[in-house]
């Protein structure tokens, strides 16, 4: 790895647990400080194809913060949900996570690209905690100029799910695919950067229960966008996003930021990955956002 890429795993201490939310069993990392001892508490909701591993890199910025990392279901180590996993499925899982994890609602939640859909489908799922969008999902997929790509990978998905099973894993794990998506989300020049950008997901990328599973949250990750929601988002709402963005572009961050009124962070230099790409940014604006939700805590002691 090189010295310029951030740790693939947590520098500060790291707990694993297992629940079971809404039948389903949920694998999820503590990392940091105990609660008494930390600055904040943050929920992490990791993007598509992704685990709890993606965000880690702004974790390990922030060793005073407290996270909470669940693997998504039918993503990692947690377990399809039982009854489906439409944009409304992962947000009831959502609010009965929170429930279990942070009864009392004093968390941020954050969350980077389809976890940003999931957040924002039901604002009643996450109560009065204040949110982190990073990379959110601004735009509908399957309107203008990204449409027909969209639906390329619609496609592509539903084949692998229809093949023979070898065949459909052998496609949708493919190292070449999973070369190619990681080319077109990352932006940085560094070639060390770059390099341990695509390890990651060639690592991680295809950590999916079930070929069926994968096809549903793609089909849900495209039937939405946080556009939609954008008068339901919350005052405390903070916006991230990454100036070089293809999938999530910079003009639907701005209108998204214009419609819900709330702040807008723009990376320069950055496309759909801010966590790798520019974690020391990113870490900097989440201590902002805790020394707000949490008056008398400098940004400085939140790092």
């Amino acid at each position: 790895m090189p010295s310029s890429a951030p740790a693939a795993t947590p520098g500060s201490p790291s707990l694993a647990h297992s629940a079971r939310i809404l039948g389903s069993a949920c694998a999820w990392w503590e990392v940091g400080p105990a609660a008494a001892d930390a600055t904040a508490t943050i929920v992490l909701v990791h993007g598509f194809r992704g685990t709890h591993h993606g965000l880690l890199p702004v974790v390990n910025r922030l060793p005073n913060v407290r996270f909470i990392a669940p693997d998504l279901p039918g993503f990692g180590e947690s377990e399809p949900l039982e009854h489906g996993h439409t944009l409304d499925d992962y947000s009831a899982w959502l609010e009965a996570f929170l429930e279990q994890v942070d009864p009392d609602g004093d968390a941020i939640v954050l969350g980077h690209s389809f976890g940003s859909l999931v957040i924002s489908r039901r604002s009643s799922a996450i109560g009065d905690r204040p949110l982190v969008l990073i990379n959110p999902i601004a735009s509908p997929a399957l309107e203008g100029p990204q449409a027909i790509l969209t639906r390329l990978a619609i496609f592509y998905y539903w084949l692998g799910s229809r093949l023979p099973a070898s065949a459909g894993r052998l496609l949708l794990s493919h190292p070449l695919i999973t070369r190619i998506m990681s080319e077109v989300m990352a932006k940085t020049k560094s070639k060390p950067l770059r390099a341990w950008i695509h390890a990651e997901h060639e690592r991680h990328f295809s950590d999916f229960s079930d070929r069926e599973t994968l096809l549903a949250a793609f089909r849900a990750s495209v039937s939405d966008s946080v556009l939609a929601h954008a008068a339901e988002l919350p005052a405390s709402t903070v916006l991230i996003a990454g100036a070089l963005d293809d999938i999530a572009p910079l003009e639907a961050q701005l209108e998204l930021a214009r419609l819900a009124d709330v702040p807008l962070h723009v990376i320069a230099g950055t496309g759909h990955l801010v966590h790798y790409e520019t974690p020391i940014a990113a870490a900097r604006l989440l201590a902002d956002v805790i020394a707000d939700a949490h008056p008398g805590t400098p940004a400085e002691q939140a790092r």
